[in-house]
C-alpha cells in the first residue's frame, strides 16, 4: 500500500453537537492523513431518522473549521445513500451470509451499537438464534428485516493500538443489517453495521481510527468485510476522554462541545495541541507542539492504551502559552475578530502606522491575557475611550487626598513634554511624586487606575506610551477636573 492510497475518514452522526472525543477522532485521523500525504473523508452519518437533529450538522462543520481540520472529500450524507446499503443487504442475502428475520422489532432494536447499560436478560436474548435463521419464519405475517448470519468460530483482528484481538462468534448475536419496512415500505432503514462497513468499502477506507467505545463493533464489521468479499481497513482505536474524576467525559464535567470553547477565546492552535496529547505522545517531554510539528511527529504507534483525563486547567496553560508565544502576526488575525465581534475595531488598524500601533499594544497585552474576550475587556481602555473605571480601584488606589493634586500636576507635566516615550514618562512621573514628597508607587497605581480604569494592568510607562500623550492627558484630567 502506498502513501498516495491511503483513506481515512471522521464520520459524526448529527445527534449531537461535535464534542471533545468526537474533535479529537476527528483530529487524529486529521494529523494521519496530513502526517501520510493521503485523503481524508467527512461523512456525516444521519441515517437515524429519530435521533438526529439536521441544524447540528452546521454545528459540527463550523467546529471542525474553527479547529481548522480540513477535508479532502465530502461532506457525504448517508441518508442520501440508501439505495447503496439496500443493495448491499440484499448481496448478504443472496449469498447466503444473511437471512430473513420475522422476529418482533423489539427484539433486535439495539443490535447497531454496543448494548450500554443492557440489563443481563436483554444481554443474553441478543445471543440466542431464532428459528427464522433456519428458514422457520417466527412470526410470517410481519414483514422481515435481513439479519446477519453470524458463522461459527472466532474473528480475529489486529488493532494498531490494542493489538490481536479475538471474539468467540457465540457471543455476538445475528445482527440486523436492514430493518423491516413501515407504511407500504419493503425495507426500513439500514443499521450502522451495514452503511458503515457499505461506506467504508465504497468510499476505500484503509485506516479506521476512532474512539475505543467503537471495538464491540469491529467484529461485527471485520465478519461483514469478509461477507462482501473486501478486504478489512487497518482499524486504530482510541483511548477514552475522562473527566477529572475518572468517570467518561459528560455535560456534567463542563462544557464537551467545541464550539463553547470558541466562544470562551481559546485559541483553535493550542485546542488542537492539547486534544494531540489527550492519548497519544510524541515521545519526549516537549508539550508546546505548533501544528506542523504535530504532523511532523504523529504516529499511530504513539497512541496510548490509557484512557486521557480531560484537565481544564492544562488547558488553559496551553491558551496562555499560545498566547504569549506565537509569532505576533499570527496572533492579530483573532485579536482583530474578537475586536470586531465587540465592536471596537477601527479599520485603521488594519494597515500602515495604525497596524504597527496595534501590534505594538498586543505584544504589550498578551502576557497578561488567559482568553481572547480578555482583549475586549479588561483591555478596553487601550481600543476604547469608553471604559468603566472599576470602584475597586478608586477605594485602594484614590483614598489619599493628594492624589487629585497629583493628578493634576502629572497631567500638566506629561502635556508639557515635547518627547513621548518610556523614558520621559517615567522621568516626569517621578519629578512630580519628588516635588510633593510622596513615593512613586502613590502616584503610579493611582494613574493606572485612571487611564486604564483598573488596577492591574501592563507597566505604567509601557501602557502609557501605547496610549499617546493626548489620551493619557486627557483621561487624568477628566478623572480628576
Amino acid at each position: 500500500m502506498t502513501d498516495s492510497a491511503i483513506r481515512v475518514r471522521f464520520a459524526p452522526s448529527p445527534t449531537g453537537y461535535l464534542h471533545v472525543g468526537g474533535a479529537r477522532t476527528a483530529l487524529f485521523n486529521w494529523l494521519y492523513a496530513r502526517q501520510q500525504g493521503a485523503t481524508m473523508i467527512l461523512r456525516v452519518e444521519d441515517t437515524d431518522a429519530e435521533r438526529n437533529k439536521p441544524e447540528l450538522v452546521q454545528g459540527i462543520i463550523d467546529g471542525l473549521q474553527w479547529l481548522g481540520l480540513d477535508w479532502d472529500e465530502g461532506p457525504f450524507y448517508q441518508s442520501q445513500r440508501l439505495a447503496l446499503y439496500k443493495e448491499a443487504a440484499q448481496k448478504c442475502l443472496a449469498n447466503g451470509s444473511a437471512f430473513l428475520c420475522y422476529c418482533a422489532a423489539e427484539k433486535y432494536a439495539g443490535a447497531d451499537h454496543a448494548a450500554d447499560g443492557a440489563t443481563v436478560a436483554e444481554k443474553v436474548r441478543r445471543i440466542v438464534r431464532c428459528s427464522c435463521r433456519d428458514g422457520n419464519p417466527s412470526n410470517p405475517d410481519v414483514k422481515p428485516a435481513i439479519r446477519f448470519r453470524v458463522p461459527a468460530g472466532k474473528t480475529v483482528f489486529s488493532d494498531a493500538v490494542f493489538g490481536d484481538r479475538e471474539f468467540d462468534n457465540e457471543e455476538i448475536e445475528d445482527f440486523v443489517l436492514l430493518r423491516s419496512g413501515k407504511d407500504g415500505e419493503e425495507w426500513g432503514m439500514p443499521t450502522y453495521q451495514m452503511s458503515v462497513v457499505v461506506d467504508d468499502i465504497d468510499m476505500r477506507i484503509t485506516h479506521v481510527i476512532r474512539g475505543a467505545d467503537h471495538l464491540s463493533n469491529t467484529p461485527k464489521q471485520v465478519l461483514l468485510y469478509r461477507a462482501m468479499k473486501a478486504e478489512p481497513p487497518i482499524f486504530a482505536h482510541l483511548p477514552l476522554i475522562l473527566g477529572a474524576d475518572k468517570s467518561r467525559l459528560s455535560k456534567r464535567h463542563g462544557a464537551t462541545d467545541v464550539n463553547m470553547y470558541r466562544a470562551e477565546g481559546f485559541l483553535p492552535e493550542a485546542f488542537r495541541n492539547f486534544l494531540a496529547l489527550l492519548g497519544w505522545a510524541p515521545g519526549g517531554d516537549e508539550e508546546f507542539l505548533r501544528t506542523k510539528e504535530l504532523i511532523e511527529k504523529f504516529s499511530l504507534s504513539g497512541v496510548s492504551r490509557t484512557n486521557g483525563v480531560f484537565d481544564r486547567p492544562k488547558l488553559e496553560w496551553f491558551n496562555t502559552q499560545y498566547l504569549q508565544k506565537l509569532p505576533i502576526e499570527d496572533l492579530l488575525p483573532f485579536v482583530e475578530a474578537e475586536l470586531k465581534r465587540s465592536g471596537l475595531w477601527k479599520e485603521e488598524w488594519a494597515t500602515g502606522p495604525g497596524h504597527e500601533w496595534f501590534s505594538r499594544t498586543v505584544d504589550l497585552l498578551r502576557p497578561r491575557v488567559r482568553f481572547l474576550p480578555d482583549f475586549s475587556s479588561w483591555s478596553r481602555a487601550f481600543f476604547s475611550d469608553d471604559y468603566t473605571i472599576e470602584e475597586a480601584g478608586k477605594t485602594k488606589f484614590w483614598k489619599d487626598p493628594k492624589v487629585p493634586e497629583l493628578m493634576r500636576a502629572l497631567a500638566d507635566a506629561l502635556a508639557a513634554l515635547t518627547e513621548w516615550n518610556h523614558d520621559a514618562c517615567d522621568h516626569a512621573s517621578r519629578a512630580v511624586a519628588e516635588s510633593a514628597g510622596v513615593k512613586a508607587g502613590l502616584l503610579i497605581n493611582a494613574t493606572r487606575v485612571a487611564i486604564v480604569g483598573q488596577s492591574v494592568a501592563p507597566p505604567l510607562f509601557d501602557t502609557m506610551v501605547a496610549l499617546g500623550q493626548q489620551r493619557v492627558v486627557s483621561r487624568l484630567r477628566a478623572a480628576f477636573p
